[in-house]
């Protein structure tokens, strides 16, 4: 049996080759229609047939990878505004001759915590994040020594230190966090997967993060539906409808699918196509 699998989120999903008509790039240009199915996204027309499309991400983990993407960014955002506070604390500390009481340990500042814990699939804002490390701790060694030397009054020195970190150290922090974030957004360019029932016709279409890679197996390695909560995986009712079983390659596990699982809405038989520039290309 050939596959092909797809990223969804932190999962991976596999879909049968002869079950799959093509891929395309998803921009948004879906026909709405009312629907109590929150993972059904819109129609879109595939050679005159209009085709309802499912967020996958929506099914398997009960969020978008667009909202998932946009918490992390929006995240990404709190944790540069701690990093500014701690600044400037240091900044007033010096200037004020007053205490500073934020985390001298660069693991234990509100960043720190975050930044040693988190993890990440997406090997492109891995790279990026890896560089967070160098700044984030000089900037704590250097506070020791700007406090060290505002402690025995030579506070022109200390400023004058803290003053060429800043425009150097933190400015390379700051431009780190908008890396990360563009990153973030930029990498994700989601697809639509048309599946077949027939070879000829679509069925539905599944949005998908991205294209991972082609298997071969045999039946024989799928794993039936109750060995799945072994590993972790939360099924709900819908997910359940639609897993053929698991398949576990190394460390690496996914799910697979059978897309004819979820029917066409109803109300579909009534949906009359729009003529645009862009019908009957796809």
């Amino acid at each position: 049996m050939d596959l092909i699998n797809f990223r969804v989120g932190k999962k991976t999903i596999s879909l049968k080759i002869l079950d799959i008509l093509l891929t395309e790039r998803y921009e948004g240009n879906l026909t709405s229609l009312p629907n109590d199915n929150p993972s059904f996204l819109g129609v879109k027309d595939y050679m005159g047939t209009p085709t309802p499309i499912f967020d996958l991400g929506l099914i398997l983990n009960n969020q978008s990878s667009y909202d998932t993407n946009q918490s992390l960014v929006e995240l990404l955002q709190q944790r540069e505004q701690d990093q500014k506070a701690w600044l400037s604390e240091l900044e007033i500390s010096v200037h004020n001759d007053v205490p500073f009481t934020q985390a001298r340990d660069p693991k234990q500042s509100e960043f720190g915590k975050w930044f040693y814990n988190f993890k990440t699939d997406n090997e492109d804002l891995k790279a990026i994040l890896a560089r967070f490390e160098e700044p984030h701790t000089r900037l704590h060694a250097i506070a020791d020594e700007i406090l060290a030397l505002s402690s025995k009054a030579l506070k022109e020195q200390a400023i004058a230190l803290l003053e060429k970190e800043k425009l150097t150290t933190f400015t390379k922090l700051i431009r780190l966090f908008e890396s990360a974030r563009d990153q973030i957004i930029l990498d994700h360019k989601p697809i639509i997967v048309f599946t077949t029932e027939n070879g000829q016709q679509p069925h539905i279409g599944l949005l998908v993060d991205k294209v991972e890679d082609n298997i071969h197996c045999d039946e024989s390695d799928i794993k039936p539906l109750h060995e799945m909560t072994n590993v972790g995986f939360d099924i709900d009712p819908q997910t359940k409808k639609m897993m053929k079983g698991l398949i576990k390659q190394g460390d690496n596990h996914s799910l697979v699918l059978d897309p004819s699982a979820i029917f066409r809405p109803e109300h579909l038989k009534d949906y009359a196509p729009i003529e645009t520039e862009e019908y009957g290309l796809f």
